[in-house]
């Protein structure tokens, strides 16, 4: 019998689905921060250069290349539907290295350590978004 808090319908079906551009739209406001990211990088990149360069990332050109690369390659995997799975695993270990590296809220002087500290849980949670994301389109294609 089927149990009233199921998500699933009597046929085996899910209950409800997302329309399919809500779930686009869904997709791309969790890939947003990235192509917004890459562009400026992009268009700006002796900014991109300074900002490895701020983080101690060495050598930076071409960290800032590769960068660029994946901030928009990755949202793109994941918009069109290409190795969906990748992009979003992709993003989700970008996303902790950079959270881990940029956000270091315990050893901030104090008057930075709340910004920081929402800064890195806010990050820990587009990790999840995208572990998410991988997951559904991993169990989809089995």
């Amino acid at each position: 019998m089927q149990s009233s808090f199921s998500p699933m319908a009597a046929s085996g079906a899910p209950a409800h689905r997302l329309p399919r551009w809500l779930h686009w739209i869904a997709l791309l406001l969790l890939c947003a921060a990235y192509l917004q990211g890459g562009l400026v990088k992009l268009f700006d990149f002796s900014g991109a250069v300074a900002e490895m360069q701020h983080f101690g990332l060495a050598p930076a050109v071409p960290l800032a290349a590769a960068t660029i690369a994946l901030e928009l390659a990755a949202p793109a995997m994941i918009l069109l539907g290409v190795f969906r799975w990748l992009g979003a695993l992709a993003l989700a270990v970008f996303t902790l290295a950079a959270t881990f590296m940029a956000n270091r809220f315990w050893s901030a002087p104090p008057e930075a350590q709340f910004m920081l500290m929402n800064a890195f849980f806010e990050h820990l949670g587009l990790v999840g978004g995208f572990v998410l994301v991988a997951w559904h389109d991993l169990r989809s294609r089995a």
